[in-house]
């Protein structure tokens, strides 16, 4: 008997859960704006309160629900205009009674009552005149005093409310959004659901919004941010969200087709209102978007790839006459063809960092013209930044910034120029001193540019010495595509020969030469990740006397070819002493057991051990990709020199 009990309240819970869930259509239906016959009405009626804050009685509309009981209490949504209205903006340019009638019709929505307050708190509040004179912008900034010591006492003396912050919602237009993410998040003891629709430049920055992101979490029960994504003023809410994302803060940002205007905020009305004063799963807040956000590494203007919330990323590619498309991230997703001859698709949920991908048209993989490119799989192909809340090591700050020289050396190994990027950093030309440096090797299929480009390698050191992380040096990025005398490339030993002779007779003599740089060993490290690990095992381990550090990233000695890597461990028996003597940071690295070296590393490590190497490991999920090695030289910048 009891478990028959306690099943039936399980199901009575849950159908409970079901009845009052978030929605899951991502915008308005045809028609929701739309007057439906046969439905129930609310009821809109214009008032005027008593505002000791401006000395004068205001004006303010009121929206109850159909079916209004005044025996019951309500939860009530403050729901402000743009900077051009008042308030009777919402009535005339969103019909948000016609809205929420059609979302009680459809049962929806929790019955509440809506109050459309004029936002710009002051005697002579009409949107007249000049309405960006300075008066009337701080106005609305007055507003937050008006609302809070005088307006919603009014509002509750005046309707029977539920009065405690879980029942009291604000949200707005424009300057009202900004306002509503003004006053919401700066008293969470008075609001627990907030809403900002294209929010203004009166948006305050982030940090002030919200400057105890944690306390937020716990109050708050549904922070919404929307804007359409050719709104010139996207970039408040852009700029709200990335810090809510670094600082996981939940919260809906949804971006929709559309400029500035009603079309959108109606959109919004309709989207916000189905989600308060009901349970809600803040998992699953990020799959709300009708669109993304350009991808940092789109050309200019390029309004696809767009990276949705959740990282899944939308393409939409013009190919009239291709018969098949494809985009090729890893796993390659088939696009599918509209009527305008564009190929569109979605993708599951992409790594955050730096992704190689590829158009693939016909069958023939190229770079996507909508991205900027890339070198990297032996090829120029495509590549896209994916939003990482954990990647402000390498974000562009306002710090002092290091230069990225490019310089054509004649190379004595094989008498032809070549290319080298050198990072030089912060006061670097006015300096006296002489700067240690670090030898930073690139991964195959990528050549000197890898680090610069799609490590940011540069960005990395700039905020470490900023902050003081890391030794201000000099990093020297070669290309280590480097033949043997048979003009053969490859993982043997005569490549390897190659690489050491490069980098030991035409590198390290043509940048001692040529840059303020300190030659003893002591001020000298080498590192590398995949090819250029192992291209770091090879010339830095036989020639320990050379380099003080070494860093091996996503590598090791492969256990398959037993006829290179069995000298190498053979010398490092034999000189194991020299080696710890010599190397002051062996550091290792890999990402995770995803990484494609991880079980070659693993192996490796268990020789070290064998042979009483000194090293240090480190391990950052992510497997064999640049999220990680832009971690591995963070990490292994600052213990170098």
């Amino acid at each position: 008997m009891k478990k028959n009990i306690l099943s039936i309240i399980l199901i009575m819970n849950f159908s409970i859960n079901m009845l009052f869930a978030q929605p899951v259509e991502k915008e308005a239906p045809k028609g929701f704006d739309q007057v439906r016959e046969g439905i129930s009405r609310g009821n809109i009626e214009g008032l005027e309160y008593k505002s000791q804050t401006v000395g004068s009685n205001r004006k303010v509309t009121v929206y109850t629900p159909p079916g209004f009981d005044r025996k019951k209490k309500y939860p009530v949504l403050y729901l402000l205009h743009g900077i051009g209205g008042d308030e009777k903006e919402w009535l005339n340019g969103g019909t948000p009674q016609i809205i929420l009638d059609n979302l009680y019709a459809d049962k929806k929505i929790q019955p509440m009552i809506v109050v459309m307050p004029n936002g710009r708190a002051m005697k002579d509040d009409r949107a007249t005149g000049n309405i960006m004179a300075p008066d009337k912008v701080q106005a609305f900034a007055t507003f937050e005093k008006d609302l809070l010591k005088d307006l919603i006492p009014f509002i509750e003396k005046k309707y029977p409310t539920l009065k405690d912050r879980e029942n009291r919602a604000i949200a707005g237009l424009s300057m009202g959004g900004g306002q509503s993410l003004n006053f919401g998040l700066g008293n969470l003891d008075k609001f627990a659901w907030i809403g900002g629709f294209s929010s203004a430049p009166n948006t305050k920055m982030p940090e002030e919004l919200m400057p105890n992101p944690n306390d937020a979490k716990k109050k708050i029960k549904l922070l919404w941010i929307s804007c359409g994504i050719d709104d010139e003023l996207i970039y408040n809410s852009t700029r709200t969200h990335e810090y809510l994302v670094k600082n996981e803060v939940p919260h809906i940002y949804y971006i929709e087709p559309g400029v500035h205007d009603f079309k959108v905020w109606k959109n919004g009305l309709y989207m916000f209102t189905q989600f308060l004063f009901k349970p809600v799963d803040s998992s699953t807040f990020t799959q709300y978007s009708v669109l993304g956000t350009p991808a940092e590494t789109n050309i200019r203007n390029a309004k696809y790839p767009q990276v949705l919330p959740d990282n899944r990323v939308i393409f939409k590619v013009k190919a009239p006459d291709a018969k098949k498309v494809q985009i090729d991230l890893g796993k390659k997703y088939d696009l599918v063809k509209d009527d305008e001859g564009f190929w569109n698709g979605t993708t599951d949920v992409i790594n955050s960092g730096f992704n190689y991908y590829s158009l693939v048209i016909d069958g023939v993989a190229v770079a996507d013209p909508a991205s900027e490119s890339f070198y990297g799989m032996s090829r120029m192909a495509s590549g896209i930044e994916i939003p990482n809340k954990d990647g402000e090591f390498y974000e562009l700050k306002d710090v002092p910034h290091g230069t990225i020289r490019i310089n054509n050396y004649l190379s004595r190994a094989s008498s032809s120029w070549k290319e080298m990027y050198v990072y030089t950093p912060p006061g670097y030309d006015n300096a006296a001193e002489k700067f240690p440096v670090l030898y930073l090797l690139h991964g195959g299929g990528e050549d000197q540019r890898g680090w610069s480009m799609q490590g940011k390698a540069n960005l990395i050191l700039d905020n470490l010495i900023a902050s003081k992380k890391a030794k201000p040096m000099v990093i020297v990025m070669m290309d280590g595509n480097v033949r043997n005398s048979g003009g053969i490339a490859g993982f043997n030993e005569n490549t390897l020969k190659a690489f050491e002779n490069e980098l030991k007779n035409s590198v390290i003599p043509f940048v001692e030469n040529n840059y303020k740089v300190s030659t003893d060993a002591k001020n000298r490290a080498l590192a590398g990740l995949s090819m250029g690990g192992l291209q770091t095992l090879y010339t830095g381990v036989k020639n320990s006397e050379m380099f003080s550090a070494l860093g091996v990233f996503s590598s090791g000695w492969w256990a398959n070819n037993p006829s290179l890597s069995d000298s190498h461990y053979e010398f490092m028996k034999n000189n194991a002493t020299t080696i710890n003597s010599n190397i002051k940071e062996f550091w290792i690295s890999m990402g995770g057991k995803e990484d494609i070296a991880y079980e070659n590393c693993k192996i490796m490590l268990s020789k070290f051990d064998q042979f009483q190497i000194k090293y240090k490991y480190s391990e950052y999920s992510g497997g064999h990709t640049w999220p990680v090695w832009r971690h591995d030289l963070y990490l292994f910048a600052q213990l170098i020199f």
